[in-house]
């Protein structure tokens, strides 16, 4: 069983930079496939950034040459840089382990980028 748990949000101004944090515990990290995904009020939650066991990553259109992720397995950590943020970026952000049909999902923090 996984524990996650995000850090890392705020507020911050359109063109800013926030580096989101997804540590896990209970389990073998460097295992499971990670995902950030985020949920704006009033709409459905969205795939952001997925990184692979083996360090593959893919990316939402949205974000693509803006967000970063990445993982050190040492630290049970996954990471989620953001660049040059929108306010459309704004949304609970949520990390997400998944392994062979099994997934847990953190509790989520908040990105709030103001205009």
């Amino acid at each position: 069983q996984v524990q996650l748990v995000e850090s890392g949000g705020g507020l911050v101004q359109a063109g800013g930079s926030l580096r989101l944090s997804c540590t896990a515990s209970g389990t073998i990290f460097s295992i499971y496939a990670v995902g950030w995904y985020r949920q704006a009020p009033g709409k459905q939650r969205e795939l952001v950034a997925a990184i692979t066991s083996g360090g593959s990553t893919n990316y939402a259109d949205s974000v693509k040459g803006r967000f970063t992720i990445s993982r050190d397995n040492a630290k049970n950590t996954a990471y989620l840089q953001m660049d040059s943020l929108k306010p459309e970026d704004t949304a609970v952000y949520y990390c997400n382990a998944a392994r062979l049909g099994y997934e847990s999902w953190g509790q989520g923090t908040q990105v709030t980028v103001s205009s």
